[in-house]
């Protein structure tokens, strides 16, 4: 992820510290209350839940042992309760960023994203829709059948669009906000999307954009561990720093992506 200052400020530090929330073998039922609990704030965008809107009959199965995380994870979100919040309130498009937030833990990264789930909705129904991400290689790659989602749009990670990064900080508004508290109705990425450009980056706390996020004449330095090469013993990573202008950040982070590094921080020179 990004440098703890910058962490801190944009809203995201409470992640860093949390980790991931997994059933393993051999779970108590205090373990399967810690998954229940994060699965409700990951499904439904941090919001509270009263105890009626709770889903106790997938609750109750997951705590016999007789269905998985991600079994769970797809009772709830195809639940009435999810429909209430943000099915029936939202445009349709709004309901798909939410959906890939809320089940895959990142923004949507294109138009052809969207235009897949709109027709996919339209022709075989809700249900259909919100099991397309659970059931997905994408899903199964990260979180499998016993981890609870978490949101991995803000770190490097394999076959991540780096212009999902800016994206992501769209859709989520700091830890303390939900997503109904936001009052947005309509899609927050149409515009990006359709234009296929990277949305500006703005704290939570201000709203407003970060210093140079709009381009400009700005420089980045992205701190890079290299990685090794394919078959080679790993005695020691080395860290490279490389100073970017805005307009090729992109383009810098996806190369050092295919060449196996990992991004350890960013900041402005």
């Amino acid at each position: 992820m990004v440098g703890l200052s910058s962490a801190e400020r944009l809203g995201i530090k409470a992640l860093d510290e949390a980790g991931r929330v997994e059933l393993r073998p051999h779970w108590t039922q205090d373990d399967v209350t810690a998954v229940i609990r994060a699965a409700y704030i990951q499904v439904f965008g941090n919001e509270y839940l009263m105890s009626v809107e709770r889903v106790t009959s997938a609750e109750s199965l997951l705590l016999q042992g007789q269905i998985s995380v991600k079994d769970f994870v797809r009772a709830i979100a195809q639940s009435e309760t999810y429909r209430q919040k943000f099915f029936y309130p939202n445009s349709q498009t709004r309901l798909i960023e939410l959906n890939y937030k809320h089940l895959l833990g990142r923004a949507p990264y294109d138009e052809s994203e969207i235009a897949f789930h709109v027709d996919l909705y339209n022709a075989e129904g809700y249900e259909a829709e919100i099991s397309s991400y659970i059931d997905s290689v994408e899903y199964q790659e990260n979180f499998g059948d016993s981890v609870v989602p978490y949101y991995r749009g803000f770190a490097t990670q394999r076959n991540q669009k780096t212009v999902g990064f800016n994206r992501m900080f769209q859709l989520y508004r700091g830890y303390a906000n939900s997503d109904r508290a936001q009052n947005q109705k309509q899609g927050r990425l149409t515009r990006e999307v359709a234009r296929n450009t990277a949305s500006p980056i703005s704290t939570p706390s201000t709203g407003k954009a970060l210093a140079g996020n709009n381009g400009g004449g700005q420089l980045y330095r992205i701190t890079a561990m290299q990685g090794s090469a394919k078959f080679s013993p790993q005695v020691r990573r080395t860290t490279t720093e490389y100073l970017v202008p805005y307009d090729q950040l992109s383009s810098r982070l996806q190369q050092i992506n295919k060449r196996g590094g990992k991004v350890v921080n960013i900041t402005t020179a």
